[in-house]
């Protein structure tokens, strides 16, 4: 959307209306994504912080930590304020630290939504996400489980994570889908054709490590340039970027600081012109 600003918000599910840079509540817990914090207090204000500057978009999952960040998140901002969706998931088991395993039976799907319901104070979760396909488990049988949960009330909409384009194809067949998180960023766009898929199917599609951990070398010398032009830093032009790249893409970049995070945030104004985008598409 050259010489425009990205459209700042989007509606998921046709009803939930969110500003279109989110925050991913993975990194509030310790290394290894395993544990608490170390300053669990600076956790919870950093939380704070992200509804106080208007992000209404926080992402998590059960195996974040696992269940610490959900926990945090309800400890920092129960009762939650209108308009704030929590988007959490589920399906992946954790044996320790940087272990992550898929486990999408229906009975662990069920199991674990309920967990994070009550980790979580809530009644139905706004967003609930397979978080991973399983390949021992059809993923219709997977979703079909979620489906029934949103038919009790315990969830009000459905998004997958980790898909190829044919799995979202039938993930579809077996219940609404209004979300697609997949790693995605400018280094990384093995998801191109699902970020173009879901921007004509209206599905969200939520780009998860958005910044590579600062890694983003391909584009390092077109970055530092747009960056000067804009008195912004490199990873501000690449989050706008993904604001450009579609307009149902929900970044959702995470951090353990309020500066970081105001800085992330501060990429939402910034505006790319067509020959800044050619440049960052090369």
């Amino acid at each position: 959307m050259p010489d425009a600003p990205a459209p700042a918000r989007l509606t998921l599910g046709g009803d939930l209306a969110v500003n279109r840079l989110g925050f991913g509540a993975m990194r509030i817990t310790s290394p290894g994504i395993w544990g608490p914090p170390a300053d669990e207090a600076a956790a919870i204000a950093l939380l704070r912080r992200v509804v106080e500057r208007g992000v209404n978009f926080i992402d998590t999952a059960d195996s974040y930590g696992p269940g610490v960040s959900e926990r945090l998140i309800a400890e920092a901002l129960h009762p939650y304020p209108s308009g704030l969706v929590i988007a959490t998931k589920g399906g992946l088991l954790r044996p320790g630290p940087d272990r992550w395993v898929a486990d999408c039976r229906p009975e662990h799907l069920r199991q674990v939504c309920e967990d994070s319901l009550k980790r979580l104070r809530l009644d139905r979760i706004d967003l609930y996400q397979l978080h991973a396909v399983d390949h021992r488990v059809p993923i219709e049988e997977s979703v079909g489980a979620l489906r029934e949960l949103q038919r009790q009330g315990k969830i009000r909409h459905l998004g997958v994570s980790n898909v190829s384009g044919p799995e979202l194809a039938r993930a579809r067949q077996a219940a609404d889908i209004v979300s697609v998180q997949n790693h995605y960023n400018l280094t990384d766009r093995s998801s191109d054709t699902l970020v173009d898929a879901c921007a004509a199917a209206g599905i969200a599609f939520i780009p998860w490590y958005p910044l590579a951990a600062g890694r983003l070398t391909r584009h390092e010398s077109a970055l530092a340039q747009i960056a000067e032009r804009h008195r912004a830093t490199p990873a501000q032009i690449a989050l706008a970027w993904l604001l450009h790249r579609s307009p149902t893409t929900l970044p959702i970049p995470g951090t353990t600081s309020i500066a970081h995070f105001e800085e992330n945030l501060a990429a939402a104004a910034i505006r790319l012109d067509a020959d800044e985008l050619r440049q960052l598409a090369r």
